[in-house]
């Protein structure tokens, strides 16, 4: 783990002031059981398939991430799956021995062979972690109508 008078003073003076946003409610939404779930994994890895756009970074963005997303078809093997998840406090190993600790696809394909949960959802995504949440917010506008599409009614958030 960085300690932070390890890190380069300006990303150190950006953490230090970092301001953490409160919200005023609490959304809440009924969830479905799980027997009739069609989940999509939402993760903040930094990952996208091979020969995708990776995430790039520039400017203030450097340390926190940009606001986009990549999308992940559900089939795509895992040796097709690259993290370009930038931080001097992330160690890849984990990644790199098994997809599945930060895009466990695997698992909810397990489940839903067992009938645990109805089903896998045909797309799922990843953002770049340490971004912002009011800066990925269009994002997530306008993730919300491609889950829809694609019947999702539960979503596995993955953060890392």
């Amino acid at each position: 783990m960085v300690r932070l008078s390890d890190t380069p003073d300006s990303l150190r003076e950006r953490l230090e002031t970092l301001e953490c946003i409160g919200y005023d409610s609490e959304p809440w939404a009924e969830a479905p059981p799980l027997a009739a779930s069609r989940i999509a994994i939402v993760s903040t890895a930094g990952l996208q398939v091979r020969g995708d756009n990776p995430f790039t970074l520039g400017g203030d963005e450097l340390a926190f991430g940009a606001g986009d997303y990549r999308v992940i078809p559900g089939d795509t093997p895992a040796s097709d799956i690259v993290m370009s998840h930038v931080s001097t406090n992330f160690d890849r190993t984990g990644f790199q021995q098994d997809v599945n600790v930060v895009f466990p696809i695997d698992r909810l394909r397990e489940l839903a062979d067992n009938g645990v949960i109805g089903s896998v959802a045909d797309y799922h995504y990843s953002f770049m972690g340490a971004s912002a949440p009011e800066q990925m917010e269009p994002a997530i506008e306008r993730l919300i109508p491609l889950l829809k599409n694609d019947g999702v009614n539960t979503v596995l958030l993955v953060p890392v």
